[in-house]
């Protein structure tokens, strides 16, 4: 089954780290025109390429006929649905009411499909929270990052720890019982300790899943300019390992299952979506920056929201970048990043080539390691993960 991803860019303002296709809320028009936009590009949603074997690789149930290898009028069958953003969870119930209408004229939504929203503390409320849950969303992906007050300044978060600690009281009153924290580790001036304590509440708050990242510094950035200039410090590698090794043990000894580099998980709650990135699965995105992928090309819309509007409004899509993957590439780094690996029997089956050499190296340098057939990270390798994925680009 495939998986749909929906990008909301509106936010209340930008964080400092920030690199995503966002904008700051201005106007109720400009994102009732932008919710309009997405409606036609999703309800324009074309077959891709036509072709009947595409779509059968992909994994896609269809509802239509076939005439001279085209499908006509048809459904795809998803199974995941994923409004990220910017911040989703600004939008009214009446929006989302709206997308989701057009998602069903084009997608058949399982009846046990995993629905996803972030959300950022204090952009909701507990009547908010019910109406979402009425319409079906069952997840919240909830952007805590820190609870250290001094951090949340630095990231320009807009909020404090106390609005997060108060949002997921709302989250679980509404009756949200899969929930998501998102964490970041390796800030500037940010201690191991720091990073400890921010893990500790999170446990104890007990949240379904973390998804815990090392902090990137995007060029373009305030804080990127913050660290050029030398007004913040840079953040320091060898303490962001330390870090690296304290979540690894904190987790592990709270209950948490470690699926994939950076997510944890108590026991039946990964995020079926996200694992569809990691496992080559179908996604179809829609939105400014949205990304799609078909079983097999990968493709992208427009990265500025007033242009991604015009352009939908002129033209019914989006699309600025196409390209056809490297299949076996793809597979080999992207199923290392889940914690059970690849599968080498299957993979050499599939592409016919074989990762020894590459693992040899890899393995002297007790970075991978093969257990039951299964290539995959060892915890060092998991720190240097970069270093092993270049070896399969």
């Amino acid at each position: 089954m495939a998986g749909v991803y929906i990008h909301i860019p509106f936010c209340k303002s930008r964080c400092s780290y920030c690199d995503f296709a966002t904008d700051v809320w201005r106007s109720s028009e400009a994102v009732e025109r932008y919710v309009n936009a997405l409606s036609v590009e999703i309800e324009n949603l074309a077959y891709s390429g036509g072709n009947a074997s595409v779509n059968e690789r992909a994994g896609q149930a269809l509802e239509g006929t076939l005439q001279n290898g085209r499908v006509s009028a048809r459904r795809i069958l998803a199974d995941t649905v994923y409004f990220g953003g910017g911040t989703p969870s600004l939008l009214p119930a009446g929006h989302v009411r709206k997308i989701l209408d057009s998602l069903r004229s084009r997608f058949e939504i399982a009846s046990d499909a995993e629905f996803t929203m972030e959300m950022n503390p204090a952009t909701v409320t507990a009547e908010t929270l019910r109406e979402y849950k009425d319409l079906g969303v069952n997840r919240a992906s909830f952007g805590v990052q820190t609870f250290n007050e001094r951090d949340l300044k630095l990231l320009a978060r807009g909020h404090d720890a106390n609005d997060a600690r108060k949002t997921f009281r709302l989250l679980r009153d509404a009756g949200f019982t899969n929930v998501s924290f998102d964490l970041i580790a390796g800030l500037p001036g940010q201690s191991v300790d720091d990073w400890k304590r921010n893990l500790d509440e999170a446990v104890a708050m007990s949240p379904e899943h973390l998804s815990l990242y090392l902090l990137e510094i995007h060029e373009g950035t305030p804080l990127a300019e913050q660290l050029r200039s030398g007004r913040r410090p840079l953040p320091d590698e060898e303490i962001a390992a330390e870090m690296y090794e304290v979540m690894l043990d904190t987790l592990a000894s709270a209950g948490y299952h470690q699926y994939e580099i950076s997510n944890f998980a108590k026991p039946g709650f990964e995020s079926r979506h996200n694992t569809k990135y990691w496992r080559l699965e179908p996604v179809y995105g829609f939105g400014v920056s949205a990304h799609s992928f078909d079983g097999v090309e990968r493709y992208a819309n427009e990265r500025d929201t007033a242009k991604y509007v015009e352009r939908i409004e002129n033209f019914g899509g989006a699309e600025v970048d196409r390209e056809r993957i490297d299949a076996a590439s793809e597979s080999a780094f992207l199923g290392l990043r889940l914690t059970n690996g690849i599968d080498l029997v299957e993979y050499e089956a599939e592409f016919g080539s074989k990762l020894g050499d590459k693992i040899s190296e890899l393995e002297e340098k007790d970075l991978v390691e093969v257990i039951d057939g299964r290539l995959r990270l060892t915890r060092k390798g998991m720190l240097f993960s970069n270093e092993v994925f270049a070896e399969f680009v």
